[in-house]
């Protein structure tokens, strides 16, 4: 082998198990575009729901976005809004969240969301929040509610999430 050949050779292998070294030790992240797979509710009429309808859920630095179904079966469609029955509504739209916020991570596994714009008002009331506790392995996120602005959550679900992104 030649001479000058082995020093940009050992400055390659070097700079390789450097990246090699940073990727291993870079902490895992909840960063990223998810898909709810389950929700686990307990409490009375407790149930596993398996999502198979479409749900989006996006988690940037600070900020998250999240349409969801939690109804177990397809969503009905309201062809007319103005002249659909109450009942019709409810189905369709009870079960349908919709929110982006902001969000902040604290104690490891702890984290708070704070709702910008929701379905549901007062899901954006002054001080509104929502906390979770969450377990990350892999690709597949666990969120479990705890906390909300009337206080610690009676019936909490818990979300498992798969990584799409």
């Amino acid at each position: 082998m030649c001479t000058h050949k082995l020093p940009v050779l050992m400055l390659t292998a070097v700079s390789l198990a450097g990246v090699a070294a940073a990727t291993r030790s870079r902490p895992a992240s909840i960063q990223g575009v998810w898909q709810t797979t389950e929700v686990r509710f307990t409490g009375p009429g407790a149930r596993t729901l398996r999502q198979d309808e479409p749900n989006l859920g996006i988690l940037t630095p600070k900020h998250y976005s999240r349409v969801e179904w939690h109804a177990g079966r397809p969503r009905p469609t309201v062809v007319d809004a103005a002249t659909a029955t109450a009942d019709e509504l409810r189905a369709a739209w009870g079960p349908f969240y919709a929110e982006a916020g902001t969000y902040d991570v604290s104690n490891g596994n702890v984290l708070t969301m704070r709702s910008v714009q929701s379905k549901n008002p007062a899901a954006t009331a002054a001080g509104s929040f929502t906390t979770y506790t969450f377990k990350l392995e892999g690709d597949t996120l666990w969120l479990t509610q705890q906390r909300d602005l009337r206080g610690p959550v009676a019936n909490p679900a818990t979300f498992k999430l798969v990584r799409v992104e």
